[in-house]
C-alpha cells in the first residue's frame, strides 16, 4: 500500500477516535455512589454502643459491667448506675444493696419491669415495690377513668415540671376546643425544666403510666395521658424511674430529646451501664460467703492427687539392650493387631489372602457364587467342602473363646497354604 493512502487510513481513525473520545468526554460524568453496608458488627452485639459514645463524646467517664458483682467496689458519689438489662432474677439481698448504694449519694436509673396487681397488691418487682412506683397500662386507666367518672384535677398529671411553678393556660373555646389544641404533640413525653420556656421532648411508650404510691417523687415527665420518669429522693442519693429504656438504643438515640435527656440524668457523673442484673452465680455466693470451705476442697484434692500420685512397688529394671528375634516381633506385632482390631478382623485378613491366591490360580473366581467357590477351592487344595465352608463363613461379632479361635486360624491357614 502507497504511503498517502497509509497516511489518509490513520488520519480517519484519529479522527474517529476523537470523536468518541469528544462524546464521551461530554456525556459522561462521574458520581457518587454511597453503598449502605448496615451496621456493623460491634453496633449489632450492643444495642446501646451509641449511648457509650455519646456520653464519652459529652465528656463523661463511662464504663461497662455485665453483672452486679462489682457493686460493692463502686463508689457512690459522682456515680450513675444504669440498669439496662432485665431485673427479673434479682434477689432481695441485691435489691436492698442497690438502694442501699443509691442512699449513700449514687444515681440510681431503673426501668419499670412490671405491672402492678391489685389482687396481689404487689408487682413482683422487688425494687419498685419498696419505693412504691406501680406501673399500670394506659388503657386500664382510660377504663377506669370511664367507670368512675370525671376524675379530680392533679396538679402533676396536666404537666410535667422539676418545679413548682405552672405554666398560664387559656380557657377552651366552646366550639373548637379539645386536647389536640392544648398538647400539639400529645403522644410525646415533655420534661419542663425551671427557666426554660419549652419542655424537652422524649418519645416514651405511651402504653405505659407510672404512679407515685407513696408521694414521694419530686420530679416527674408526661405525656398526654400518663406519666414515664419519675425521680425519687433516697437518702443522699437520687432514683429515677423510666417506663422504658429502649429510647437509648441506637437506633432511637437520635429521635428527639433522647440523647439529651441520657445526658441531663448523667450529667457532671461517672456512669456505669449494666447489661446484666441477673442473680449472681453460685461460684459468686460460695466465695463470698464459704472461702475457707473452698480452700479446704481446694487442699483435700490436692492431697488426693498426691496420695495417688505415689510410686507402687520397686522400680523396674532396665530391659537389656539386645536385638530382638523375628518370631518376637511378628508375635508382637499380631498382639497389637489383635488388640487393636479384634479377632474378627485376624480371620478377614486370612480370608482375604485366600481369595487373593485362588483369584491368581483360576482368573474369574470373584464372579463364581460362594458355593461354586468354595467347590473350586477344594479341587484346588483336594480338601473336603465342609472344611472350607466352616473356614470361609462370615463370622459374627461377638468374642470367640481362644480355643474357637486359635482352631479357626488354623484351618485358615492350612486352607491358604494348599492353595
Amino acid at each position: 500500500m502507497k504511503r498517502p493512502y497509509v497516511a489518509l487510513i490513520t488520519a480517519a481513525v484519529l479522527l474517529m477516535l476523537g470523536a468518541v473520545g469528544y462524546y464521551l468526554y461530554t456525556h459522561l460524568k462521574p458520581y457518587p455512589e454511597t453503598v449502605e453496608l448496615g451496621p456493623s458488627p460491634e453496633v449489632r452485639a450492643n444495642a446501646y454502643l451509641a449511648a457509650e459514645t455519646y456520653l464519652r463524646g459529652r465528656g463523661l467517664k463511662v464504663s461497662t459491667a455485665k453483672g452486679l458483682e462489682g457493686l460493692d467496689r463502686l463508689p457512690s458519689e459522682g456515680q450513675t448506675l444504669i440498669l439496662l438489662g432485665s431485673r427479673e432474677n434479682l434477689t432481695p439481698a441485691q435489691s436492698s444493696r442497690l438502694l442501699d448504694w443509691a442512699s449513700r449519694g449514687g444515681r440510681l436509673i431503673v426501668t419499670a419491669e412490671r405491672l402492678w396487681d391489685e389482687d396481689q397488691g404487689k408487682s413482683g418487682d422487688l425494687l419498685l415495690d419498696r419505693l412504691g412506683v406501680q406501673q399500670f397500662l394506659t388503657e386500664d386507666l382510660d377504663k377506669d377513668q370511664e367507670k368512675d367518672g370525671p376524675p379530680a384535677k392533679d396538679a402533676g398529671a396536666d404537666e410535667a415540671s422539676h418545679t413548682d411553678t405552672e405554666e398560664p393556660t387559656e380557657p377552651l373555646e366552646e366550639s373548637s376546643g379539645n386536647a389536640e389544641e392544648d398538647d400539639p404533640y400529645p403522644l410525646l413525653t415533655k420534661l419542663y425544666l425551671e427557666n426554660e420556656r419549652a419542655p424537652a421532648y422524649i418519645d416514651f411508650d405511651t402504653d405505659y403510666h407510672l404512679f407515685d404510691s407513696k408521694n414521694l417523687a419530686y420530679a416527674w415527665a408526661n405525656s398526654s395521658d400518663s406519666t414515664h420518669l419519675l425521680q425519687l429522693q433516697h437518702g443522699k442519693g437520687l432514683v429515677t424511674v423510666l417506663t422504658d429504656n429502649w429510647i437509648w438504643q441506637n437506633d432511637q438515640l437520635s429521635d428527639y430529646d433522647n440523647a439529651w435527656l441520657l445526658w441531663y440524668l448523667t450529667q457532671d457523673s461517672a456512669v456505669t451501664l449494666v447489661y446484666r442484673a441477673d442473680g449472681e452465680s453460685l461460684a459468686t455466693l460460695l466465695g463470698r460467703y464459704f472461702p475457707h470451705a473452698l480452700v479446704a476442697l481446694a487442699l483435700l484434692i490436692a492431697l488426693t492427687l498426691w496420695r495417688q500420685g505415689l510410686r507402687q512397688g520397686p522400680l523396674q529394671s532396665s530391659p537389656v539392650p539386645g536385638r530382638r528375634q523375628l518370631e518376637e516381633h511378628l508375635r508382637a506385632g499380631a498382639d497389637f493387631v489383635l488388640r487393636q482390631r479384634g479377632q474378627i478382623a485376624l480371620l478377614q485378613g486370612l480370608q482375604r489372602d485366600i481369595l487373593r491366591r485362588a483369584r491368581q490360580r483360576q482368573p474369574g473366581f470373584e464372579r463364581l457364587p460362594v458355593a461354586e467357590q468354595w467347590q473350586t477351592l477344594g479341587r484346588m487344595t483336594r480338601l473336603p467342602v465342609t472344611a472350607i465352608s466352616q473356614a470361609m463363613r462370615p463370622y459374627s461379632q461377638q468374642r470367640m473363646a481362644i480355643a474357637e479361635f486359635t482352631r479357626q486360624v488354623a484351618n485358615l491357614q492350612s486352607l491358604r497354604n494348599a492353595l
